[in-house]
Parts: structure tokens; sequence; C-alpha cells
């Protein structure tokens, strides 16, 4: 229920009619999510899940995201579905909310809903835009509000990657330079194969296949059980390729007929680290549009952090990645919001003359939002924390 409510109120939480981009006027909706946005936009959230300082109204400015906008109004900001005034006969598919938008609390029998103009006191609470009788045209794009800071994950979206045993051991490997050389950068040019299926081979008058490059599979272990559940591999640039690989027919020295192996050509066009022969290559993905918005679980979540990006971090803060041993098969979504909790500390009882030995209860340390998942683990997000958070550290449904 709280992930279809999500993923509608991505496309209905606006409360202005514009011209959106392409890609989100085609973001599907289906008759499900539609009906369910309806429900929840209705019902509004009781008023004991407003924040206690919550402003009767705000104007939307340049820099805000919805996770902050939701931490004005609501305790819990992951429930802002809920509270958002939706009208999906008016606002049929606008992508978020834009700079300059002014928001309105409406609060009734008990219940609180966000609404994008104010109503008067002789009229019934409604959340549908009255437009005036003229034309007005806009492209918002640039300016539509994200859910968070996107800059804090675009990283992550194309540069780590969580691979099994064999993936990076199977895919196609850098071989050689040209002029012997060692380092590999930006605008160099190098050969490659791949084996079997990832053979590398361009696809006649298609587009010109480009390749994530990496290197260094780091074991990523089960805090609890010590079973490995993937590798994180590093990135280091891309390439694109230019010629497949091949074979040649010639005559050895001996006059004899053999067939020459032809490697693959690549061009290196992105580097963020130089590149070497035996560093692999995957293919670049298809780029998609990604929604994060956050959400409750459904079920009960029982996790652990694996590890925090960054091999010299022992420690994350606000706004750090960490890796957590939860992924697709567990049910994990992008979107999903948990609690850190911190673990409790082992004590003597001295007032006991036992000095028996007690475990403080594991205390709430925060918050975090899933943004990439994969089969076993995710990427998170870490939203709010009041202490360090390190690996091990437990994470629960967030209320």
């Amino acid at each position: 229920m709280k992930s279809q409510v999500a993923l509608a109120a991505l496309t209905l939480v606006a409360g202005i009619l514009v011209t959106a981009p392409a890609r989100a006027q085609n973001f599907p909706i289906t008759a499900e999510q539609k009906a369910t946005a309806n429900q929840v936009a209705q019902a509004g959230v009781a008023l004991s899940e407003l924040s206690p300082n919550a402003p009767d109204s705000y104007t939307v400015k340049r820099g805000d995201t919805l996770w902050a906008i939701s931490g004005l109004f609501l305790k819990s900001a992951w429930r802002w579905p809920e509270l958002w005034g939706m009208n999906l006969n008016d606002i049929k598919n606008p992508h978020l909310i834009y700079p300059g938008q002014q928001l309105f609390l409406e609060k009734k029998d008990g219940r609180a809903t966000l609404r994008t103009r104010q109503s008067t006191a002789e009229e019934t609470p409604t959340n549908t835009v009255r437009l005036s009788p003229r034309t007005r045209s806009e492209t918002l794009a640039s300016d539509a509000l994200p859910t968070l800071k996107s800059h804090l994950i675009e990283p992550f979206l194309a540069e780590p990657v969580i691979v099994d045993e064999n993936t990076l051991k199977l895919a196609p490997r850098i071989v050689a330079t040209q002029e012997d050389r060692v380092l590999l950068t930006r605008g160099d040019r190098a050969y490659a194969r791949g084996q079997g299926d990832a053979a590398l081979m361009d696809d006649p008058g298609s587009k010109q296949k480009a390749f994530r490059v990496f290197r260094n599979a780091t074991p990523l272990k089960d805090p609890v059980t010590g079973v490995v559940l993937g590798y994180e591999a590093q990135y280091v640039g891309k390439a694109l390729l230019v010629r497949s690989e091949s074979t040649e027919e010639s005559t050895g020295k001996d006059g004899k007929p053999r067939t020459d192996i032809v490697p693959a050509t690549i061009d290196i066009v992105t580097a963020k680290e130089e590149m070497r022969v035996g560093d692999r290559m995957l293919p670049e993905p298809a780029q998609q549009f990604q929604s994060y918005v956050p959400h409750a679980p459904t079920g009960k979540v029982d996790a652990r952090i694996v590890s925090v990006y960054g091999s010299a971090v022992v420690n994350a803060a606000q706004n750090q990645v960490v890796v957590i041993n939860r992924g697709t098969q567990d049910g994990i979504e992008t979107g999903h919001v948990m609690a850190i909790l911190k673990d409790g500390a082992r004590l003597i009882d001295k007032t006991d003359e036992a000095r028996t030995e007690l475990k403080l209860p594991d205390e709430r340390n925060g918050l975090l939002m899933v943004f990439r998942t994969f089969e076993k683990l995710s990427y998170a997000l870490i939203l709010e924390i009041t202490d360090g958070v390190k690996v091990g550290d437990r994470l629960v449904n967030p209320r």
C-alpha cells in the first residue's frame, strides 16, 4: 500500500499545471496507483502526525527538497504522500513542485492536508487548482524540486557496482595499449577481449557501444553471518567500442596457416583514475528515469550496515552513502526509509553485588533511504543522524 502511494505521488504531487519534460509526461501511472493516491490524498494525516512547529503556509524556494519541506510539516517526513493534496482530474501528470509555489496547511475534522491554494471560511477545502482564462506556457524542467539533493547520490548511480563472484572474471578485459603504455587516460586508445557471450562485437548501424571500466572487486560480507553477499567493483572510467574483436587467417614463419586473434579496439572517453591492462569492462546500462520517493517498508525490516562507502572512512555522517545487507530478494525498494539504531553499550551493574552484565537498549540514531538496489545488497543515503554510523549498526522500520 505504501509503495503504491509513494510511486503514484511522485507524478501527482504538484499543484500547478506546467509544461513538463517528455520523460516525466510518459512516466506510467496505473489505475490502481491513481485510486490509491485519491484515497490517501482525501484522507490526509492525523493532526498528531504534524510537526509541533508546522507553519500554516510556506513558499517554495530554490534549493528546497521535498524531504526538507515535508520535515517542516510532519514528524515523519516520509509520510508526505498522505499529507499532500492531489487532484488527478486537474493535475494529470506534472513532475514535482516548483520554486514560487505557495503551500497551505489545512486542518479539518482532526486531519490535515497540504494544498496549493487557501480555502475561504465559506467553502469546503479543495485541492482543485483554478486557472484564469488565459494561456501561459513555461518550461520548468530544470526548476522541478527533487525529493532530495540529487548531487549526493548521482555519482553512485554511475560509479560503484555490486556484482557476483564471477561477473567481473567473465567480463571483457583490457589486454594491450598503444606503444606499451602502462597507464591509460582520457583520449587514449587500447585493446580489449571478451569471452563467449561477452565477446566485444559491434552492431552495424546502431549506436556506438559504451562500457564502464572497473577493477578491485571488494567482497561485502554480512556483518552477522560473515557470508559474502556480493562484490563492490571500483569504477575507474568509461570506454567506447571502436572496432569488434575478430580473427584473421595468416601464414606463420614456418609456412603453415594460422588463425590470429585480433582484440577489439576501444577509446577511453572518461577517466576517474588511470586505467591499465587487466581492468574489466561492463556494458553501460540504459539511462532510466529515477524516482526517489521516501516511504516506509510494508513488511518488517531487520537489516545491518555492511560498509561505509570510501575506504578511508570508518564512521558515516549525514549525507554519506552506506551499503546494507538487504536487496530486491528481501523486498527492498528504491525509496525505502529505515531507522538506524545505535547498538546499546554493554556494562557491569555496579549497584548489584553480583556484578551482573547488562546491555543497554538500542537507541534510534537517525534515518536512511535506499536509492539503488541489487539482489542481496543496496546503497542507501543517510538523511538524518544524531551520532556516527558504523558497520554492523542495525536498521529497522522507521516507526
